[in-house]
């Protein structure tokens, strides 16, 4: 379990945050993907628009996951880790794994991206 998302989990929730001093959702994401040396554009809503779309039955772990929020479109990014389940910066508990089938999350979700190949997210799946 020694990866990139198992070292961050517990980091606080900072808006704007982009290091382990806080993250916001998608400084989160940016931050992972950074540390294995894949450059992801900096909100949601861009990052929502790179990639490959991927259904949720081809998810794999690395996947970025995409939940409308705020009522008006992308607004929460996290990454998926396998299992049925993301890893994401909540506003109110930081650095955390949640279920897809969470109420919440299900009635939010928007879909995933593949941005990362076959090897490159064994280096951030969460054992």
């Amino acid at each position: 379990m020694d990866t990139v998302i198992t070292k961050t989990l517990g980091t606080s929730y900072k808006t704007g945050g982009t290091s382990t001093a806080g993250f916001d959702c998608s400084g989160f994401t940016t931050y992972v993907y950074k540390s294995i040396g894949i450059s992801l554009p900096r909100t949601s809503q861009s990052q929502y628009k790179t990639g490959t779309s991927v259904s949720r039955s081809q998810m794999r772990p690395g996947d970025l996951v995409f939940f409308n929020t705020l009522g008006n479109g992308v607004s929460h990014v996290g990454i998926f880790v396998g299992n049925g389940k993301f890893a994401q910066s909540s506003s109110s508990r930081g650095v955390i794994i949640s279920s897809l089938s969470e109420k919440y999350w299900a009635d939010r979700y928007i879909g995933a991206k593949r941005i990362m190949s076959t090897t490159a997210y064994k280096a951030v799946a969460y054992d």
